[in-house]
């Protein structure tokens, strides 16, 4: 899979880190960012709302993502100051514990790659993307979490996205 492959993909299936048990009960917390998870895929928006890239919605076509098939990904987003030529990104992919790839993305440069709707630089706003990417039919059936952490070329936080992706093969058929 190429670098931008990846760093749409991984865009495109943020899903929130599952947390370990604990043995006390702890009070429900609300949460201030939009989480989306369904069976197979999901992602959290792990920024802060100073960020300059705040994330609305996150949607993948088809849902769930089959592994050999072209994925049209949706991102609606409101960036709040201009993002310029140097914008990077850090993305780690991990299958299981195990850290699969380890890699810092120019921003821009993947956008003008891929010919992206939106190139640098971006102007506040609000933006909606649209990108298919092609999932190799050889993806594992195995769960791939992925963190996106970006940063504008002041080196500031951008952007943070927690994804989470579940190519496994349900063990037991949906009843209803």
């Amino acid at each position: 899979m190429r670098p931008a492959q990846v760093l749409f993909a991984a865009i495109s299936l943020l899903a929130p880190t599952l947390a370990l048990s604990v043995p006390e009960q702890l009070p429900l917390q609300s949460l201030d960012t939009p989480v989306h998870t369904t069976d197979s895929w999901g992602y959290k928006d792990c920024g802060l709302p100073t960020d300059p890239i705040q994330i609305r919605s996150i949607s993948v076509s088809p849902d769930p993502p089959r592994p050999g098939e072209d994925l049209t990904v949706t991102v609606n987003a409101d960036v709040k100051e201009k993002i310029e030529e140097g914008a990077y990104a850090n993305v780690a992919v991990k299958l299981g514990v195990v850290k699969i790839l380890t890699k810092t993305f120019d921003v821009c440069e993947e956008a003008r790659n891929a010919n992206a709707t939106v190139q640098c630089p971006v102007e506040p706003g609000s933006y909606k993307v649209v990108q298919t990417v092609a999932l190799p039919k050889e993806i594992p059936k195995a769960k791939f979490t992925v963190a996106v952490n970006g940063y504008t070329v002041e080196d500031d936080d951008m952007l943070c996205l927690n994804l989470e992706v579940n190519f496994m093969k349900r063990p037991f058929p949906r009843l209803w």
